[in-house]
């Protein structure tokens, strides 16, 4: 599956400049020439990775990672920064706001890209050897497979994939255009009602076990995963 990078640089060429390799590397690729920007691309899409420029007018880069750390549903979001500020201080700030690696300009492209390898691969690799467990519910994220009290039960992709992010972001509630951004994805185009469907199969799949009522509709807002309280 392509990975979806998201390239935070106010500098144009520069970003012509990076956007031709990566793209050139199998990676699509989304523009910001700030961060108001970049907040609306990630309002209604969350990237794989970001690259982030430091020194941008307005909010600098180092204010967006540290805004976005802050947000539950991106404080595992991974980051490289990239900036042409150079000293050990800088370096370490940077870092302390929430990047997860740092480079500096003018950058080597396939050290850039090479970096961007390695984080993937790092976090993947941390999504795969995890299982995701809440209320006797056990998704194992490598296999694709859900428990339920120790059961193995079947379940499709799609709804695999709407119950890994209830269960990553209990409690909260998300509109049916948020969860087609956030699980379908920006770049299909489906209906809403697509989302009704979807929740209706995972809960014919959880009433047998009564972890049905697990996903609760708030009445004109969305749907959310109610976990640890009274459902």
């Amino acid at each position: 599956m392509t990975k979806k990078l998201l390239l935070v640089e106010d500098e144009q060429p520069i970003r012509d400049m990076l956007r031709y390799a990566l793209e050139k590397d199998g990676y699509q690729v989304e523009e910001a020439d700030s961060a108001i920007r970049a907040r609306e691309i990630l309002s209604r899409n969350r990237p794989d990775l970001a690259v982030v420029d430091w020194m941008m007018p307005g909010e600098s880069g180092v204010e967006l990672i540290r805004g976005l750390r802050k947000e539950e549903i991106f404080i595992d979001l991974p980051i490289i920064m990239l900036t042409a500020r150079v000293e050990e201080k800088d370096k370490v700030k940077g870092l302390d706001c929430g990047a997860d690696d740092y480079l500096t300009k003018p950058v080597g492209i396939k050290e850039l890209l090479a970096r961007i390898r390695a984080l993937l691969r790092r976090t993947s690799h941390a999504d795969a050897d995890d299982k995701l467990t809440a209320e006797g519910l056990s998704l194992n994220l490598a296999t694709k497979q859900l428990e339920i009290e120790g059961s193995d039960v079947h379940i499709g992709q799609t709804e695999f994939s709407l119950l890994q992010f209830f269960i990553e972001h209990k409690n909260r509630v998300y509109s049916r255009a948020q969860l087609l951004d956030f699980v379908w994805g920006q770049a299909v185009y489906i209906e809403e009602r697509t989302v009704d469907v979807h929740i209706l199969r995972l809960r014919k799949i959880l009433k047998p076990f009564a972890k049905d009522k697990l996903i609760k509709t708030v009445r004109g807002m969305g749907y959310m995963f109610s976990a640890g309280k009274a459902v």
